[in-house]
């Protein structure tokens, strides 16, 4: 085992070959680089799956055996001066470790089919090799400085992928707006990492830890400067885990590909908030301010985000202020000192959203194929319905990634959130409500997007797809997908409306267009011409390719039985409970009643409130957002409905203004905008002109006085030395006459005549 743990250096390294090679095949052979371009993803995902065998067998000695193993060895030295590097394998380390590599071989595998349309198919392979080692290296880090580095490195991968379609103005504003929002809470995380060091005089968490309490415990420290530099600390958790206020990135950030929203902003990248939390929370534990504010801006979060999510129309955002929700629940639970349910959760959560995330990158790959659909257009639930018959595979899954997410078990997510839920009663009364509340917008949210996206018939809104009833058929899927389906001229709407699958016929054409570099900003970027005779033909969306759906499946067996990891119980001294074995090293430190196990009863009691509740919320949205499609004539009212949802029918004050509040985003990216981007521009423009028209007024003014002062002297002299005599003896004698008279004065002062 130990010389197992010696090795372990060597992943964080392991994927980076991919990304070199890549970059030297480009340099030095570029078209044989490209034509093998599907070469590069299958040593992605082998590398990426060698790593995943040996984070696994570390994973299970750590279940086995509860060590703690870290390696450091001396970088810098300088005097007194010494800088280490290492790795640190213990229990959170090989928590992550497992994420990372099971959630990025399944992504990993997905995007060979979802980016093979995609110029930069390369690129995307680089970046996201990459973005696995930095990721790798941040979780296996063991001192402070180390992880600065590799959090660095994941926020530029971060910021690459973000922008990965930079021809597009509207991906490029947000990889800049997702890089400036981080660098906020990244300088506090720096400031933070400087503070401790000049407290302690050491980066190694182990030391760190130790001497910090030691001063604690001695009162050798000042605490307003300890919570400060705690403050900091966990200002750069909140920037990566999209923590109020710090948020505002995300729900931009999925203008990125779908993968990248699955891995980066799902699974792993917003998960080192958490992470850093956890590994810092002996350090914080002993501070309880910086606790309360831990779970206080993990409750404000949780709220923020779910009522953010409720009137989304794309999404892929709906989905973005979901993960926010959650990781707040993630923060409520390290702040309550939940050290458990918080890693438990940060577990199923990955496993969860990973599979909606990739199931969303499905349904956009389906609705891609609808005539008149654009790539915003496709991401849009309410202009979707009825694809449950057209993608009966992707529904099935994203109902039970949905489900979990719900809480409703007894799928994953259920064994974690209610674990959280139960200890907020613990914390606080009124955490504890907003926690529950939260629960049931939760239900309703998660199954607004279900509803709108696969319930009704698709064809409920097939107007809006091409804007008119006959339309010239070109296919817009940027995939290129052959053997898609085309409906013949002479069917009624109504037969349209009715008709599955098998009424369809093959493709006359099946010739498609190379794509241009620019392709993602074309409306049309393949083009595939059918029946090119009859220019009133349309498109049913169809299911993906399998090897899109296969890494779907998994994750669906990881959303059913990862729970099971976690659950609470000791029947007939069999330990059912793995997690806690997995965490024991921290039992005594972190939770004392981490082994604790309950009964079946008790389990129940507690589970039947959570389980209403978010049964409640799946119930309201059924009854809102599940119209009745009873005949074609009450099409113009279902559009109306199901765009509008409950705006239109429930005309009350507070509804209306609750799905404007969530439509508009809480207004805090408006606020931002008029106060810190309106307030930094008006104190350029302040500057500007006080330094044109006051520094620079001054230097000018300056010289302009010296020039008419030299102009108005230059006509005195005439080059007549009787008249410079003049002046001079003139100039003496009104100084001596002045001399004289401050003389008389001060003699008359001082004798008092």
């Amino acid at each position: 085992m130990e010389q197992t743990y010696q090795y372990a250096w060597i992943i964080p390294f392991l994927p980076l070959p991919v990304p070199m090679l890549i970059g030297l095949g480009l340099l030095l052979f570029p078209t044989a680089t490209k034509n093998l371009r599907r070469m590069w993803a299958f040593q992605s995902v082998l590398l990426l799956s060698i790593v995943m065998i040996f984070s696994m067998n570390l994973s299970i000695q750590q279940i086995n055996s509860s060590s703690i193993y870290q390696h450091v060895w001396s970088w810098i030295i300088n005097n007194d001066f010494s800088l280490e590097f290492g790795y640190l394998i213990d229990p959170l380390t090989s928590i992550m470790w497992t994420l990372i590599t099971t959630v990025g071989i399944m992504v990993l595998a997905y995007s060979d089919n979802y980016m093979s349309h995609d110029q930069g198919y390369l690129r995307f392979f680089a970046y996201m090799s990459f973005f696995s080692s930095s990721m790798l290296g941040l979780v296996t880090s063991s001192n402070l400085i180390q992880i600065y580095i590799f959090w660095e490195l994941v926020g530029m991968c971060s910021y690459l992928l973000i922008g990965f379609w930079f021809t597009r103005p509207v991906a490029a504003n947000a990889c800049q707006k997702a890089f400036v929002t981080n660098r906020v809470g990244d300088f506090g995380l720096l400031l933070g990492i400087l503070g401790f060091y000049w407290i302690t005089g050491s980066f190694e968490f182990r030391d760190l830890f130790e001497i910090f309490n030691n001063l604690i415990y001695n009162n050798e420290v000042h605490f307003l400067f300890v919570t400060l530099y705690a403050v900091l600390l966990f200002a750069g958790a909140v920037a990566k885990s999209a923590q109020f206020p710090l948020h505002v990135w995300l729900p931009d950030a999925m203008e990125g590909p779908t993968p990248i929203s699955a891995l980066i902003h799902a699974a792993t990248m917003v998960a080192a908030g958490v992470f850093l939390v956890a590994r810092l929370l002996p350090l914080f534990m002993i501070i309880p301010y910086i606790m309360n504010l831990i779970s206080l801006i993990g409750i404000i979060t949780v709220l923020l985000g779910a009522t953010l999510a409720l009137a989304q129309k794309d999404i892929k955002r709906g989905l973005a202020y979901s993960t926010m929700s959650q990781l707040g629940y993630m923060m409520l639970a390290l702040g309550m000192g939940s050290y458990r349910s918080a890693l438990f959760h940060l577990i199923t959560h990955a496993y969860s959203k990973a599979l909606l995330f990739l199931g969303s990158g499905s349904i956009i790959h389906s609705m891609e194929t609808i005539v008149g659909y654009s790539p915003n257009k496709s991401q849009n639930i309410v202009l979707m319905g009825g694809l449950t018959k057209h993608v009966p595979i992707t529904k099935t899954a994203f109902l039970l990634g949905t489900l979990s997410l719900c809480g409703i078990p007894p799928l994953a997510c259920f064994w974690s959130k209610d674990e959280i839920l139960n200890d907020s009663w613990l914390y606080s009364p009124i955490f504890a409500i907003i926690a529950w509340s939260t629960a049931g917008l939760t239900g309703f949210y998660m199954f607004r997007i279900y509803l709108l996206t696969f319930e009704g018939h698709l064809n409920a809104n097939f107007q809006n797809y091409s804007g008119k009833k006959n339309t010239p058929f070109y296919s817009i899927s940027l995939w290129g997908k052959e053997g898609s389906k085309r409906i013949n001229k002479n069917y009624s709407l109504l037969t349209l409306l009715t008709m599955n699958n098998n009424e369809s016929a093959s493709f006359f054409s099946k010739k498609t267009y190379r794509l241009d570099e620019n392709g993602r900003n074309m409306t049309q970027p393949f083009i595939t011409i059918t029946h090119f005779w009859n220019k009133k033909s349309y498109l049913y969306p169809y299911e993906s390719d399998n090897t899109m759906l296969f890494p779907i499946l998994v994750l669906v067996l990881f959303t059913l039985f990862i729970g099971f990891l976690g659950i609470p119980f000791n029947q007939e001294g069999v330990n059912l409970d793995i997690l806690s074995k997995w965490l024991t090293p921290y039992r005594n430190l972190l939770h004392p009643n981490l082994n604790n196990s309950m009964d079946w009863y008790e389990f129940v009691k507690d589970a039947v409130f959570s389980v209403s509740i978010a049964y409640f919320g799946i119930v309201i949205a059924s009854l809102l957002y599940k119209p009745v499609y009873s005949s074609l004539q009450n099409l113009d009212l279902i559009n109306s409905f199901v765009k509008t949802g409950p705006k239109r029918i429930l005309s009350d004050k507070v509804i209306n203004g609750l799905y404007n509040w969530s439509y508009n985003r809480g207004y805090i990216d408006a606020f931002y905008t008029t106060s810190l981007t309106g307030g930094i521009r008006g104190l350029a423009e302040f500057t500007h002109f006080f330094d044109r028209r006051v520094i620079d007024g001054i230097t000018n003014g300056v010289g302009i006085m010296s020039f008419f002062v030299g102009e108005g002297i230059k006509s005195v002299g005439g080059g007549r030395i009787s008249s410079y005599l003049f002046l001079y003896l003139s100039y003496v004698s009104i100084f001596i006459l002045i001399y004289y008279l401050l003389l008389f004065e001060s003699i008359r002062k001082i004798f008092h005549f």
